[in-house]
């Protein structure tokens, strides 16, 4: 933590001496449509990690930030992340959730998160743009399994309420008069080391009067591996391409 608070300083700083052309508040809303593959296993801290069927899916994503000159102060970005999927095993006495599993299971692994980011603009030109940060990234999803016996439904479930400090990077080189334009935004687990976050692709950017329209495709990998969080370990993956727009006023 004090790393990252020394970070947060140090891009505070160069902010303050970078020039800034912007002179108003700017915000932007934007979107993803993600078709990922999963893939992962999980148990309780402690146990065995059980590896679980799972396949593509439907993900998805939408962000609101807000930028503007005051020097020091950060921008913000609120990204909120919709990660669910199910998958199946036969397992041999797996233990979750104080109970033992045999036999064919059902699971439903929910990663949805949400991202809190600060970050200052470094570079802004039609060239290049680089932003820099911090960011929390909170859970709020669960791990569950489901298991059918002749006694009746067993099932068993774990909630991930708990947050991951993370480093921030999104950078821009563009072609000027054309709109075109490569990104990669990248997020990396500071105390969660083994968590990463990022996303690289090409987007279209269209000028007009009131608002600017960006077009977004690209490439994302969600990785979630970790020990005891929440009382669980997990190696999850999600991964896959999106499409995306979005709106800067």
């Amino acid at each position: 933590m004090k790393k990252t608070l020394l970070a947060c300083a140090l891009l505070g700083s160069l902010a303050a001496t970078s020039a800034q052309a912007s002179t108003l508040v700017g915000f932007k809303v934007g979107g993803d449509y993600w078709q990922a593959d999963t893939s992962g296993t999980f148990a309780e801290s402690g146990q065995p990690q059980q590896d679980f069927n799972y396949s593509s899916s439907s993900q998805g994503s939408i962000w609101v930030a807000v930028e503007h000159p005051i020097p020091l102060v950060p921008n913000v970005k609120i990204r909120e992340n919709r990660l669910d999927d199910n998958g199946s095993a036969t397992v041999d006495g797996f233990e979750f959730g104080g109970t033992t599993f045999d036999g064919a299971v059902s699971t439903s692994t929910n990663l949805s998160n949400t991202d809190f980011v600060l970050y200052y603009e470094l570079l802004d030109n039609d060239l290049v743009a680089l932003d820099l940060g911090a960011a929390y990234k909170k859970m709020h999803g669960s791990l569950r399994v489901n298991h059918t016996e002749t006694q009746g439904r067993v099932s068993a479930e774990k909630d991930l309420d708990s947050g991951i400090v993370m480093a921030y990077a999104d950078a821009q080189v563009g072609v000027p008069g054309l709109g075109l334009y490569g990104f990669a935004e990248v997020m990396l687990g500071v105390d969660e080391t083994s968590v990463y976050d990022y996303s690289v692709g090409l987007g279209w950017q269209f000028d007009g009067v009131a608002l600017d329209t960006k077009v977004r495709l690209g490439y994302r990998d969600f990785s979630f591996d970790v020990n005891d969080f929440d009382g669980v370990s997990t190696n999850s993956q999600f991964k896959g391409y999106f499409a995306g727009v979005e709106l800067v006023f």
